[in-house]
């Protein structure tokens, strides 16, 4: 039987001690404490060898290791890393074997770890990714139900400047709401665009879009500062799962005849290009006849929203049951007396917690789920 796993360093004093004592026998010492004579008589022989430390756990390591990298191979590998620093393992190896083909050079795992162990590996940053949508996507029987946005892939103007599309359209009746290219794909830029579909078609119940900037992050519920806004709005927002464009299928499919009758090839400039697309949003939603519309146009199928575009953000409120927080600047909440991080995009504004188990609460902001706290460890993950 081993020894136990607590107090490993007590029970071997006490074992001596008792041994000391000559009141026991090596084979009721070795029934008393649980282990083999051989093991009493290790710790015993040890002891009187060395007061001090005997009783001290000793290295594993063997003393001879017939299999290890030879030092003058190691000098090698290290020199000529040192040559090549951004080289991997399997680089070095192949240029080692290569140029001294005579010599018995490690595996690449070997080399990996020799280099890690002499400093000359650095670990890659961690990326941050989007946390997934994990809310079903509503569907688009009718006009206004869920719209689609997105940034067509960048390209370059004529005079050498990025263009990056702004586009935006009704997933029901494809009709293109907008398409707008813009210097840069920024918050402001992005939101200044949409306020003007919204105050022309009124507001959408969803906008499904991909997971980049500026529509998602890789905060708690993959909120941007864009989606706090279109939440206040009532504007549900949908983010397709990485890699899969097909469910944003009909908004892609725009893109290719975008693509095709507007962008290729590039205009001089950007003034030029955005009448380029004005051209074609005139000519895609009044002329162009869409198979999965019977062959209808878009706008011959487009009704505008019966939800306007408020003069100002409505109050988010929530029910009587629910426990209401305020979101500091620094994206902090205050819970018990502990400050927990939940996101930056939300700071001033009051989150909503609805507690759906003993010590576990679901954190919501308006209609939005975010995530879960668990209480007992003042936890916050995602749904």
């Amino acid at each position: 039987m081993p020894w136990k796993e607590t107090h490993v360093m007590d029970q071997k004093i006490q074992m001596i001690g008792n041994w000391l004592s000559e009141e026991y026998s090596i084979t009721e010492l070795s029934r008393i404490h649980g282990v083999s004579r051989k093991t009493l008589y290790k710790w015993i022989d040890r002891y009187e060898a060395d007061q001090n430390s005997g009783l001290q756990e000793r290295s594993r390591r063997p003393f001879i290791m017939p299999r290890a990298t030879r030092e003058e191979l190691v000098a090698e590998i290290l020199a000529l890393k040192s040559l090549h620093e951004h080289w991997g393992s399997r680089k070095l190896l192949a240029w080692l074997r290569s140029h001294h083909p005579d010599k018995r050079w490690p595996a690449a795992s070997t080399t990996s770890e020799i280099l890690k162990r002499h400093g000359m590996v650095h670990a890659r940053r961690k990326r941050h990714h989007t946390p997934p949508y994990s809310q079903p996507f509503l569907k688009s029987n009718q006009p206004n139900e869920v719209w689609c946005a997105d940034f067509k892939g960048q390209f370059r103007l004529g005079s050498g400047s990025l263009c990056y599309p702004l586009t935006v359209t009704d997933s029901c009746s494809r009709y293109l709401l907008g398409c707008w290219g813009l210097a840069h794909p920024t918050y402001l830029q992005t939101r200044s665009h949409l306020e003007l579909a919204f105050r022309e078609y009124g507001l959408p119940c969803a906008i499904r879009t991909d997971n980049g900037v500026p529509f998602a992050s890789v905060a708690l519920g993959g909120l941007s500062s864009l989606a706090v806004w279109l939440i206040k709005l009532g504007i549900g927002p949908e983010r397709i799962e990485k890699g899969h464009p097909e469910q944003n299928g009909r908004h892609e499919r725009m893109h290719r005849t975008l693509k095709a009758e507007a962008i290729s090839p590039p205009r001089k400039s950007l003034n030029e290009q955005q009448r380029a697309f004005d051209r074609f949003r005139v000519a895609f939603n009044n002329e162009r006849p869409h198979e999965a519309l019977g062959q209808k146009t878009p706008a011959s199928m487009f009704r505008y929203s019966a939800r306007e575009y408020p003069a100002r953000l409505p109050q988010i409120e929530y029910p009587q049951s629910f426990s209401v927080r305020q979101v500091k600047k620094n994206g902090d909440f205050k819970w018990k007396g502990t400050e927990l991080y939940l996101s930056g995009a939300l700071a001033g504004e009051m989150i909503g917690l609805k507690q759906i188990d003993n010590d576990i609460w679901k954190i919501y902001f308006s209609f939005y789920p975010l995530g879960i706290l668990n209480e007992r460890n003042l936890n916050v993950s995602s749904c």
